[in-house]
């Protein structure tokens, strides 16, 4: 292999029950408390995830949609082999709060950590109530313009460059009350959107 080039091993089988089990624990989820959301019992969802049956598209995407994820994320080649490259031109944003919309920049399942940016525009906010996700790390991030940061009870004034770091149990809120748009990054660890 020569200095400074990076080969990978091209993956030909995706061994979809690791999945499961990989994204269930990254989210800190139960058997018990997947097979509520999805209503499939935890018997089955444990052979699923140990290889001993196969599950069919419909329990998948009862599955997926229970962890919070793509039935097609299920059967992605793992991309974390080799360095990936995001443009920002190229983001697929979603509407996101109101009059926001927000990006995924690392790749779904299996990392641990999520990282999502957003833009706020003015007036713009995550929703009008407080929202929390899981009990992961969390880092917020102020890439450009003023925004109001609350957490819990507290509130926060925050501009470019400014950070706070919480847990994502914490109900935060973030809103843009001022006249120009705003980006803002989310950090957390492990991932709980």
């Amino acid at each position: 292999m020569s200095e400074g080039v990076l080969t990978v091993e091209p993956q030909t089988d995706v061994d979809v029950g690791a999945r499961l089990r990989a994204i269930r624990q990254l989210r800190r989820l139960t058997l018990k408390e997947v097979a509520e959301r999805s209503g499939l019992s935890e018997s089955f969802l444990s052979q699923a995830e140990r290889g001993l049956t196969s599950a069919s598209i419909a329990s998948l995407q009862r599955i997926a949609e229970a962890l919070g994820v793509a039935v097609s994320d299920l059967f992605a080649p793992d991309g974390t082999r080799r360095p990936r490259v995001s443009r920002r031109e190229a983001r697929q944003f979603v509407a996101w709060g109101k009059l926001g919309r927000k990006a995924l920049l690392t790749p779904k399942p299996f990392h641990h950590l999520e990282v999502v940016v957003a833009v706020l525009d003015p007036g713009g906010s995550t929703g009008d109530e407080a929202y929390r996700h899981g009990d992961s790390e969390e880092v917020f991030f102020v890439l450009a313009g003023r925004v109001r940061l609350q957490l819990d009870d507290e509130t926060y004034e925050l501009g470019p460059g400014d950070s706070v770091q919480y847990r994502s149990s914490t109900p935060h809120r973030v809103a843009n009350h001022s006249s120009e748009p705003a980006e803002v990054m989310f950090v957390v660890s492990p991932p709980s959107y």
